[in-house]
């Protein structure tokens, strides 16, 4: 297939770090995870990746700042969509490695990943 065809999948001169990671690759023991789901999704849900940091999409330019350039970042939402996308397009303008969960965390699971559980957040 012709790579031209969907943008979205391509890489930025320079940069070898593929945008999207498998979830059967996903390994939450070595990689820093970050859940970027909406925050009345994460709320609905009793269930993350183990070690996941939650990161409230609608807010990140308060935590982008932080985010460690050196390593490998994964971020997920419920379903791989718009949300990871455009999360990660602003990382990678920032320089950062970051990579989504294709499929998001119901792919993850479906291949095999374990869940923890987790406690709603408050909003302040």
């Amino acid at each position: 297939m012709d790579p031209t065809a969907h943008p979205l999948h391509l890489r930025r001169p320079g940069d070898e770090t593929p945008r999207i990671i498998a979830a059967a690759d996903v390994n939450p023991d070595t990689m820093l995870v970050f859940d970027v789901r909406r925050e009345a999704d994460f709320n609905a849900s009793d269930e993350a990746i183990p070690g996941a940091l939650w990161k409230n999409p609608d807010r990140i330019d308060a935590w982008i700042g932080a985010v460690p350039l050196t390593m490998e970042l994964i971020v997920y939402c419920v379903h791989g969509g718009a949300v990871s996308l455009q999360t990660v397009d602003r990382l990678r303008a920032i320089g950062a490695k970051a990579r989504y969960i294709e499929g998001g965390l119901e792919a993850w699971k479906a291949a095999g990943g374990r869940p923890a559980r987790k406690y709603p957040i408050r909003s302040s």
